[in-house]
């Protein structure tokens, strides 16, 4: 953003009230709380998000009487990136456009810095013509000079002749940034760019699969495995030892498993890389999943909880004891939910610590710690040592043998409010799987207070295509959540509030309103981001007494829908009707839900 002096910020003012940004009477009131804030008018309306940075950028252009483009979702093309090299864009935050009338146009962040236009100008030896852009369109073109794998992996495939060559270069230590990757090898250089790509690209695990004759390169981006090259054969001994070496694994072991771990410094993120390496019949197959630390703000509203299960959990975790179960498969954000429900609970008049493998994300105030099974530091034996430490809540990352079952009920017991994570299929699996631990049904009865199931579903981006159901998608809707939906107009206010959204339509509508993504290359299939479908269920009188009767899943689960509980299925229909995901997605995630 340029710097804004008091005759532009007048303009801006004006400006913003002209366009109906804002109101006079907000303005002004806007002014008075800046002024005790010891802020200008418009750094308010920035923080208070009533002025997007997007707005303002392109008010202070017009103000400037300097172009505007908006770069915030543009996709630049890599001939025109190659008109400025990617150390003077990111040094002076100014990003090539193309070519026009023999002038380069170039979209800078301080367009009116005229002092900085004239040396960059100089610098590359080319006339200029100047837009304005925010930052973040900025940091979006920037992103796209990273993003060619093929040109970064090429010169390690045309260098690495030798198995053994990742083996030779020296090793380095955690956390070093991914430039110091780059400098020291051509294979560090491919890995490096393989791992920028990924991080911004968004995916939370990269899978490098031998075949016979080839290497396969696979990004996870929004839950979706996308291959996104293929290696020659002979680089895969050098790169897989290149990986292990970082990871400060065996680089001479082939037979077994091995797990280790590393950190870079990659598109402005301090990103952890949890390494898992496996023997398999074409080679060895690693799985790299990425941990950004930077993120640590977890509100269940923002995650997708709504409505009955809100309130369910809220209700559970404001017992003073008792246990809070999340299930799902591996990816599922089980981790993410208990950070959020640590969060919600966080206070400085309670004692929580954490028994995590690995600690995701570091959360001021509360005592988190590693699990080291190399040490003998396992989820049991670091629950009874927590244990002797007077904590008010505990939580458990994951709850994998009947030793662990076993303490985190003891703990709840004695007066601990305990949050944990077990792999079951859904919210009433979690019973029966405490039972097949060797937990005694009662036991499981009087301590456990809530459970969640959860799936996470893409998230439909921004630009979006809004359309009628079919025949088809209309009595699949109705069949799924009919029962839940407003009957009449009369009760669509109470009904929206019970369910927790607010536009619901009718159950007897002919036609529904959803929408579909516009694929493109930032968004592929229309998709961006992910959010999660719920189910909680409140432990009830009459589902204990199920539990003690040692029930099925199925009777758990019909008792706990009978009681109200909105499943993961229908969560995910009514997210659809609020055009935030689609049907198709949802039937992906969650068709054999109930």
């Amino acid at each position: 953003m340029s710097v804004l002096t008091e005759d532009l910020q007048k303009k801006l003012e004006e400006a913003i009230v002209t366009e109906g940004v804002v109101t006079v009477e907000q303005l002004e009131a806007a002014r008075q709380k800046a002024s005790t804030e010891g802020k200008t008018v418009i750094e308010y309306l920035v923080d208070e998000k009533l002025l997007s940075d997007e707005m303002l950028t392109k008010q202070i252009a017009a103000a400037s009487s300097v172009p505007y483009v908006n770069l915030s979702e543009a996709q630049i093309d890599t001939k025109v990136l190659d008109l400025l090299s990617v150390e003077i864009a990111e040094r002076y935050m100014a990003v090539p456009l193309g070519e026009m009338n023999k002038r380069l146009a170039v979209a800078m962040l301080d367009a009116n810095n005229v002092q900085a236009v004239d040396f960059l100008s100089n610098k590359i030896q080319r006339p200029l013509k100047v837009y304005m852009a925010s930052e973040a369109g900025i940091r979006n073109v920037l992103g796209q000079y990273h993003t060619d794998l093929e040109g970064g992996v090429s010169e390690a495939v045309k260098t690495v002749t030798q198995e053994d060559q990742a083996a030779k270069d020296a090793s380095l230590g955690d956390g070093k940034d991914i430039k110091t990757l780059v400098q020291d090898s051509p294979i560090s250089r491919a890995l490096s760019t393989i791992l920028e790509y990924a991080v911004r690209s968004r995916a939370s695990d990269i899978h490098i699969e031998p075949l016979e004759t080839a290497l396969k390169i696979r990004c996870r981006i929004d839950g979706v495995l996308r291959e996104v090259m293929k290696l020659p054969k002979s680089i895969e001994p050098a790169l897989i030892s290149r990986i292990k070496i970082l990871s400060n694994l065996k680089i001479d072991e082939h037979r077994i498993p091995q797990d280790g771990q590393f950190a870079v410094h990659v598109a402005d993120k301090d990103v952890d890389l949890r390494i898992a390496i496996s023997p398999v019949v074409w080679g060895e197959q690693v799985v790299i999943r990425l941990l950004d630390k930077s993120g640590s703000s977890f509100k269940l509203e923002e995650m997708g909880y709504a409505g009955r299960a809100l309130r369910a959990i809220r209700k559970g975790i404001k017992k003073p004891n008792g246990m809070i179960l999340t299930s799902g498969p591996t990816g599922s954000g089980k981790s993410t939910s208990l950070y959020a429900l640590v969060q919600e609970i966080f206070d400085d008049s309670i004692n929580i610590v954490t028994l995590e493998d690995p600690v995701e994300y570091k959360m001021s105030g509360v005592n988190q710690i590693q699990v080291n099974a190399e040490v003998g530091l396992t989820f049991a034996s670091g629950l009874r040592s927590i244990l002797r430490q007077d904590p008010n809540v505990v939580m458990v990352g994951e709850i994998r043998d009947a030793e662990t079952a076993n303490l985190a009920v003891q703990a709840s017991l004695t007066g601990h409010l305990v949050f944990s994570t077990l792999h079951t299929n859904s919210a009433a699996g979690v019973l029966p799987r405490l039972l097949d631990m060797g937990i005694e049904p009662f036991l499981i009865a009087s301590t456990v207070n809530t459970v969640i199931g959860q799936r996470l579903v893409r998230r439909i981006a921004e630009k979006n295509q809004l359309y009628q159901s079919n025949e088809l998608e209309t009595k699949s809707i109705q069949e799924t959540v009919g029962m839940l939906l407003p009957k009449d107009q009369a009760s669509m206010a109470q009904v929206s509030e019970d369910i927790g959204y607010k536009t619901l339509p009718l159950a007897t509508q002919n036609t529904y309103t959803l929408v579909k993504g516009i694929d493109n290359p930032k968004t592929p299939g229309g998709y961006k981001g992910r959010l999660g479908l719920y189910e909680v269920m409140d432990v009830s009188e009459t589902i204990q007494s199920l539990i003690v009767k040692h029930a099925t899943s199925a009777e758990i689960q019909r008792q706990a829908v009978a009681e109200g509980m909105v499943t993961m299925r229908q969560d995910g229909y009514l997210k659809a009707l609020q055009c935030t995901t689609t049907v198709e997605e949802v039937n992906r995630v969650a068709a054999n839900m109930a």
